[in-house]
């Protein structure tokens, strides 16, 4: 029988309603002080519940691996209270939500973490982060140069993604996504723009993934393999200033260790950025060597996320903005409904602010 994106498909231990996941977008409308989730966000995700699966706003393990301000962390009870409400109002509407476990590392400003960025190497990003204004405020704000990231360092980044995934199943999870993408901490580790250390977290492959695979391995001995997904972004050159030759290779290695791990899912992040596109042989490598769920994500359309399925390159698709503007998007798109199109000319919206262009958009009546 034909598969086709509207269909329950088993993910881990659960059963999810349909293929189509909302992707991780970072929104900014916590509660100050203390970056708390809050009422509002509740409304958000609940309101888009309809998704198969919800995977949450990037969300800081810790004061350090904070890198945009206004967004939620995991790391105190006042947070671990905040994302109790949202869990149980997306359960409610019969909805799943994973917590995206984010650490930005060097994409970072030190009066948004209050300290150095950490990262693998003592490297400066290119770009800006979301940040303090000078003048008061918020917007855009050139990232610091980090810290190199001692064995200490390293020990407690790994404590603390384990800490956080532990929040998040006591908050009513069911699961955690960690982000292993975008030029972002781990993504940091892989690549040798970004790592340049000579011990055995630098240099190799097997030694630039081993940060990953520690974070990892810490976490599904904490909350269960089957509870786990990881993000990645191989061909996409985000939070870098140029292509690492070795990606694809390494990813490769990645997914062979991940496959040993048996974690519920990898998330491919694609074009997004700076971008090439996956060949077809990586689509069969990456099937090869990773049996469990694969989940693409990247201006997809519901005709080629329909074609991916078909051809066998992932099970489930994430679609992002879409889905600010749609909170019904799987409905409208079962039913060939025109979608409400994104508003690029109020992408202020996207950022900061209160329910204008956030819990203020209308389902299909």
């Amino acid at each position: 029988m034909k598969k086709n994106l509207f269909e329950k498909n088993k993910l881990g231990s659960l059963m999810l309603e349909n293929r189509i996941a909302m992707a991780p977008m970072t929104r900014s409308r916590t509660t100050q002080p203390g970056d708390i989730p809050n009422e509002l966000m509740a409304t958000y995700y609940a309101q888009r519940a309809g998704a198969g699966l919800i995977i949450s706003e990037g969300t800081p393990v810790s004061d350090v691996g904070r890198g945009y301000s206004l967004t939620p962390g995991i790391y105190t009870t006042e947070h671990i209270n905040g994302w109790k409400n949202v869990t149980k109002k997306v359960h409610e509407k019969g909805g799943k939500i994973f917590v995206q476990l984010w650490h930005v590392g060097r994409r970072s400003n030190t009066q948004i973490s209050g300290q150095t960025p950490h990262s693998a190497s003592a490297i400066k990003a290119p770009g800006q982060v979301y940040g303090p204004l000078k003048e008061g405020g918020f917007g855009m704000v050139d990232t610091d140069i980090p810290k190199s990231m001692t064995k200490e360092d390293i020990t407690q980044t790994i404590k603390d993604f384990k800490n956080a995934a532990r929040n998040a199943i006591d908050a009513g999870f069911d699961g955690i996504e960690i982000h292993g993408a975008h030029g972002y901490l781990l993504d940091q580790f892989f690549r040798l723009d970004s790592n340049t250390r000579t011990d055995e977290y630098g240099g190799s492959i097997q030694n630039r993934l081993r940060f990953a695979l520690e974070v990892t391995d810490a976490i599904t001995k904490e909350i269960g393999a089957e509870k786990v997904g990881i993000r990645l972004s191989p061909f996409v050159v985000e939070g870098n200033s140029k292509e690492d030759p070795t990606m694809i290779k390494l990813t490769y290695a990645l997914l062979e260790e991940l496959n040993k791990r048996e974690i519920a899912y990898v998330h491919f992040s694609e074009n997004i950025s700076n971008f090439s596109t996956p060949t077809m042989e990586f689509r069969e490598n990456a099937r090869e060597l990773f049996k469990g769920t694969i989940m693409l994500a990247g201006k997809l359309t519901k005709e080629k996320a329909q074609e991916h399925l078909e051809l066998g390159h992932a099970d489930i698709f994430a679609f992002g903005q879409p889905f600010i503007t749609n909170p019904d998007l799987v409905e409208r798109m079962k039913h060939d409904i025109t979608l409400t199109p994104v508003d690029y000319a109020s992408h202020s919206t996207f950022y900061g602010g209160g329910a204008k262009g956030y819990t203020d958009y209308t389902t299909y009546n």
